[in-house]
């Protein structure tokens, strides 16, 4: 389901599948403590890198706990009426309308604020009252009062590594949650995901896995970003689907990392290296 409104916002709405859940590999500890922060009714920050499997996370605890969720992609246009729903006009009318924050709330679903730091300074303010032990959702421009029922659960997150001065989480939005650090997997688990994830054999996961770990320990490199495991499933659907493992590394990594021509080279050697052609 997406939210339209003035300004667009990126909404979804996924419910588990009877007797199926997202796939996801776990490793220390977090679907436990996701578990104890939902039955807790707290909320829950998760921090880490672009592609590192916190939005496949998110999916799968909504499925294994049976909750709805709602997802949405916070950019720096997102306001709190965009969150929170507005007064719209129609058919000569003037109708109110819902933000996916609002819907989460009335249905009891867990709601994801995906890269939360992207959003306007302003928008994370309407979090706190959710984020603290009132868990209400005041509507100012219709005097509602909404108390969160028991199965809400309020989750955020963000990539450290795009943090500065003009992106970062205050500390009184900080504090209100629980938080939980992600990296990427260790080589077993991530070789275990990128089978499961493009159908390939162990050997091209392996070999994907000992790429990633030779991109991930380049210093001298001006990117942004590392190698994630979601490009290296990308690269796999690839080989996957008939093109050769150096020609799928080239597109899904090399050229999805960076557009400068000297750090493509660079990295084009580290993958000569390690596949050869």
């Amino acid at each position: 389901m997406e939210f339209s409104s003035a300004r667009h916002v990126a909404a979804t709405l996924a419910v588990a599948e009877p007797g199926g859940l997202p796939f996801y590999a776990a490793q220390a500890g977090e679907v436990a403590l996701f578990e104890h922060a939902f039955h807790q009714r707290l909320p829950l920050l998760i921090k880490g890198p672009t592609g590192c499997g916190k939005t496949r996370f998110v999916e799968h605890m909504a499925a294994r706990l049976g909750r709805p969720l709602v997802t949405v992609s916070c950019h720096d246009d997102l306001s709190a009426a965009d969150l929170v729903g507005r007064h719209l006009i129609g058919d000569g009318n003037t109708v109110w309308n819902d933000g996916p924050l609002t819907r989460a709330v009335r249905s009891g679903a867990i709601c994801y604020l995906d890269e939360v730091v992207e959003a306007r300074k302003d928008t994370t303010v309407v979090l706190h009252p959710l984020a603290d032990d009132r868990r209400v959702l005041p509507i100012e421009r219709t005097g509602e009062l909404l108390v969160a029922p028991p199965g809400f659960m309020l989750v955020i997150s963000y990539n450290p590594g795009y943090q500065n001065l003009l992106k970062s989480l205050k500390p009184s939005t900080r504090q209100r949650f629980v938080a939980l650090t992600f990296g990427y997997p260790a080589a077993a688990v991530e070789r275990r995901i990128v089978e499961s994830e493009a159908g390939v054999s162990a050997e091209v996961a392996a070999q994907l896995v000992q790429l990633a770990e030779a991109l991930r320990r380049l210093t001298d490199h001006d990117l942004e970003e590392t190698v994630s495991t979601r490009l290296l499933v990308m690269a796999a659907r690839l080989v996957a689907s008939g093109l050769s493992l150096a020609t799928a590394c080239r597109a899904a990594i090399v050229d999805a990392l960076t557009d400068d021509a000297d750090t493509a080279a660079a990295l084009a050697e580290v993958v000569a290296a390690v596949i050869p052609d």
